[in-house]
């Protein structure tokens, strides 16, 4: 059986929404321009300090408030964590029947460690992942490969340029899910095979582990 490594935001779930609103409570308070939510979804893969840096460019803030200003989209974040964030369709029962297939499940995310666990158990996901690594539960986060290894994966599966990097230099087989927030072209990504149903996850992967 094999150990699956799932990322989480733009993956398991579309929780750009909540994201979206943290930064614009901080941007409210700032007095400046709110950002779209197209906007937000492109600034999001690398971790919160990197959003956030991201942000304050996009709105001319002086990059020394950089500690200040990520703490405050933190904040705002815990606030609104799953407010609006979905699983994408057909995420529970692919995950239950990979776990039912004997299969091991264990989650990679920038996102920090808590919210993510927030996250999980709000959309009733706790139960499935014996492990969760996330954006500060380590000194670095994807796509440097040592979070992804120190999950011990067989196979990675994400959604963004970011995940597909971190597979390639964990050497570690990769299945792309095609509806989250890739930044890049499907064929100028690195990939063993895509999906954009995750009903079609579990066979995808059987296909894999018996390739192997």
């Amino acid at each position: 059986m094999a150990r699956i490594v799932f990322d989480l935001d733009g993956t398991l779930v579309d929780s750009a929404p909540d994201i979206c609103t943290a930064v614009n409570l901080m941007l409210d308070q700032e007095g400046l321009a709110r950002l779209s939510l197209p906007e937000v979804v492109s600034f999001v893969g690398n971790g919160l300090p990197h959003l956030v840096s991201l942000i304050m460019s996009a709105r001319e803030i002086d990059l020394a408030r950089h500690g200040e200003l990520t703490l405050r989209v933190a904040g705002h974040y815990d606030a609104v964590n799953g407010q609006q964030t979905v699983l994408y369709p057909n995420v529970a029962e692919a995950l239950s029947a990979l776990k039912l297939a004997g299969h091991s499940l264990a989650l990679c995310t920038n996102k920090p460690e808590a919210p993510a666990r927030h996250c999980l158990l709000q959309m009733g996901l706790r139960d499935h992942f014996d492990q969760v690594i996330g954006g500060d539960s380590l000194p670095y986060r994807k796509p440097d490969p040592r979070p992804l290894r120190a999950c011990t994966p067989d196979i990675f599966v994400g959604d963004s340029d970011v995940d597909a990097e971190t597979a390639t230099r964990a050497g570690v087989p990769f299945i792309l899910f095609t509806e989250g927030y890739r930044k890049t072209a499907l064929a100028e990504l690195p990939h063993r095979v895509s999906f954009s149903d995750f009903a079609v996850l579990p066979a995808l992967v059987e296909s894999l582990v018996r390739s192997a």
